[in-house]
């Protein structure tokens, strides 16, 4: 016989089993998958959902910006590709490594340091798979030298695999850099044993890397594999993320998905069944088809009943390739939109991208956040989610976008200050409504200087980006005090190795030439 003791008893475990199962789908909701979708050489202008003047369709890219949140001064933290990377993966400025202007190739040094905190270790430390697909551009070693004493059936060294990741699929860098074949965790999987070049496409200032091979090199060639194909670069990364997401998911810990695509950076190798599909020429086509691309993560997402539970971010490494100047006056599409410049630009255009992010148990549809951020902050907003914390040492320059994810109209760190970089190595810092520009001779940029600069003395420019978003009225001379505390800021952030609080971290000053305006401590 059961008695009222007992049955109390009874009910109370039912009522803790209840509690723990709460706690438990709580606990899932707050460790989602995460998925980064990275672009190469996209402007902001690039998504429908961020230019309705488009002319090409973005379906699935407007899908994640309307299910989700649209950051609208969101920032990769340089104009090139190399430096983006390194701090999206690190949450640390690229300037304070070595490399203070440029990019990197595709076999050397990695730019990451070797105990350096990335997303992907710290995840890997929360329980999660990680795996990265798609295009590195941060070096790895190979065995042997160019040309000479290759040996393509070593593992190669610093790789993904090294530096947080569980699983990788990709190529080294950018196709005109070479070594063009796919790799496999640690491993080439062909050898690049022929040689290429750029051929010249039919549209202006375009190429492509596409057969015939040559035996032997020749200046200006680089290593490709016999069977490599640009025009199926990006259907096979994506068939393997796809892959990957179909095995993570049957599994019970979440998994954290890198997916940097090769598009829309040259060469416009558009895969056949998209070729002539837009209102823009090859560029359109072949943007069309990185959104194709972008639907097959998401459809497998849904197709595994992860999606709900998935953050999914979306973001290019830097503004438009210089032919966003043909599309615009040959199709009157505004890849950078209103924005001046592009890629390698100190401008608005070589660094203000899309900025997108949907995670539907969390994040409400139809969210803006107009507050200036970077991709930097990537890495302290995957920590605060998941409940993770880093050293002094980590994420220096990453400030967390969890607030503005759960409440867009949060104020919280409007006034926080984001540096951008250019391709020569010159800097912007952004805080609030303004930008100081500090620039030596053009920055790289497409458009003229508005002031003639004087031997070895830096330019100023400053915009109100609230209401100058194209930087047309240079304020330099209006606002000397703002350009005085905007200075100051700069060379702290610099100066101290972080731009968050924590203790001054140390950083490379070797062979600084663009920082004319302060004294290196």
């Amino acid at each position: 016989m059961v008695t009222s003791k007992t049955l109390q008893l009874l009910v109370l475990a039912l009522v803790f089993s209840n509690l723990m199962v709460g706690q438990a789908k709580h606990s899932d909701v707050t460790k989602p998958n995460i998925v980064i979708i990275y672009t190469d050489d996209q402007g902001y202008g690039d998504v429908g959902a961020l230019n309705p003047e488009a002319k090409f369709k973005t379906p699935n890219m407007d899908k994640i910006a309307n299910e989700g949140i649209i950051f609208t001064d969101g920032h990769s933290s340089d104009a090139v590709c190399t430096p983006s990377r390194y701090s999206l993966l690190t949450g640390r400025y690229s300037w304070r490594t070595s490399l203070k202007k440029n990019v990197l190739r595709a076999d050397g040094p990695c730019l990451i340091e070797k105990d350096r905190m990335t997303i992907g270790s710290l995840l890997q430390a929360q329980g999660y798979q990680t795996a990265m697909v798609g295009k590195w551009h941060l070096q790895m070693e190979f065995e042997g030298e160019r040309g000479k004493n290759r040996d393509w059936s070593k593992p190669f060294k610093e790789g993904p695999i090294e530096h947080g990741f569980d699983y990788f699929f990709g190529i080294p860098a950018s196709m005109n850099y070479g070594i063009l074949t796919y790799l496999e965790n640690d491993r080439v999987l062909e050898p690049p044993t022929l040689w290429t070049k750029k051929k010249m496409d039919v549209t202006p200032r375009t190429y492509r890397m596409t057969p015939p091979y040559q035996d032997e090199k020749q200046k200006g060639f680089v290593e490709v594999a016999p069977s490599f194909n640009d025009e199926l670069v990006l259907e096979t990364i994506t068939n393997k993320a796809v892959e990957y997401i179909n095995t993570a998911s049957k599994k019970e810990k979440p998994f954290f998905l890198y997916f940097p695509l090769t598009s829309p950076h040259l060469p416009h190798a558009t895969h056949p069944d998209f070729q002539g599909k837009s209102n823009c020429g090859n560029y359109g086509d072949f943007m069309q088809e990185t959104d194709y691309r972008v639907g097959q993560v998401l459809d497998a997402l849904k197709a595994n009943g992860v999606e709900e539970n998935t953050l999914v971010i979306f973001s290019s490494d830097n503004g438009a390739e210089s032919n966003y100047i043909y599309q615009r006056d040959t199709y009157n599409h505004y890849s950078n939109l209103i924005f001046k410049g592009g890629k390698r630009d100190i401008y608005e255009g070589g660094h203000r991208v899309p900025f997108l992010m949907r995670w539907p148990n969390i994040i409400k549809a139809g969210g803006v956040v107009k507050t200036p951020v970077s991709q930097t902050d990537y890495l302290a907003t995957i920590a605060d989610i998941v409940g993770a914390s880093f050293p002094d040492s980590a994420g220096e320059d990453s400030f967390s976008l969890y607030n503005y994810m759960k409440n867009p109209t949060s104020k919280l760190d409007t006034d926080r200050p984001v540096i951008q970089h250019s391709f020569t190595g010159h800097f912007a810092i952004r805080q609030g409504q303004w930008k100081l520009n500090m620039l030596r001779g053009s920055g790289g940029s497409l458009e003229p200087v508005l002031i003639e600069p004087k031997a070895g003395e830096a330019i100023y420019e400053l915009y109100d980006m609230v209401n100058d978003p194209g930087e047309t009225k240079n304020l330099y001379f209006q606002h000397p005090e703002i350009v005085k505390t905007m200075t100051k800021t700069i060379s702290e952030i610099i100066n101290t190795g972080r731009s968050t609080k924590g203790k001054p971290q140390p950083f490379i000053k070797d062979n600084w030439e663009q920082v004319t305006w302060m004294s290196l401590k």
